[in-house]
């Protein structure tokens, strides 16, 4: 087993939803969120927030791809998946069950965006109610076109960016 890393870093690169991520010596290029990179994220700004992210779990769509090589915890994706994203619900940044009776995003997606996610520790512990929710690291959509506030990656280079990581690992993104 390799040892894993510590850090993954995210910078801005061009214009506000380009970027770059950097592990293991290479630099690869991601979408980040139409807003830029953000310092004072706020739920539905479209920004990707600044700081330091912890990788808390991996999901996949075991009907398109099998579980990923990593040292962190997975698991697959079920249909009725969701993520509840109404700041106003006692279940605000957490994992939900569709249908829900709040606003939720639908983790299996037709765009196949979501076939591998991975949750970042961003506004989880504790959650606060309006500073963002379901920020991820998934697939990249093939113009890199700008996430609602995640960060976007092809499928090659998630793939081996999470051989890479383990649970100590920390997604750190900087302006």
């Amino acid at each position: 087993m390799r040892a894993h890393l510590r850090q993954l870093l995210v910078a801005s690169a061009g214009r506000p939803h380009q970027g770059v991520l950097e592990f293991a010596g290479r630099r690869v290029r991601c979408a980040l969120g139409r807003g830029g990179i953000s310092f004072a994220k706020r739920e539905g700004d479209g920004a990707t927030p600044a700081g330091r992210l912890p990788l808390r779990r991996v999901r996949y769509r075991s009907d398109q791809i099998g579980p990923p090589e990593t040292g962190l915890p997975s698991d697959p994706i079920a249909q009725g998946d969701g993520w509840c994203d109404d700041p106003t619900d006692p279940r605000y940044n957490r994992p939900v069950q569709l249908p829900y009776p709040a606003s939720a995003e639908r983790m299996w997606r037709p765009d196949r965006i979501y076939d591998i996610v991975v949750v970042l520790g961003h506004n989880d512990d504790p959650v606060v109610s309006g500073l963002g929710s379901a920020i991820f690291m998934h697939l990249a959509d093939p113009d890199y076109g700008a996430t609602a506030g995640c960060i976007a990656l092809s499928l090659s280079d998630l793939i081996d960016v999470l051989r890479h990581c383990g649970p100590e690992t920390e997604l750190i993104v900087t302006a």
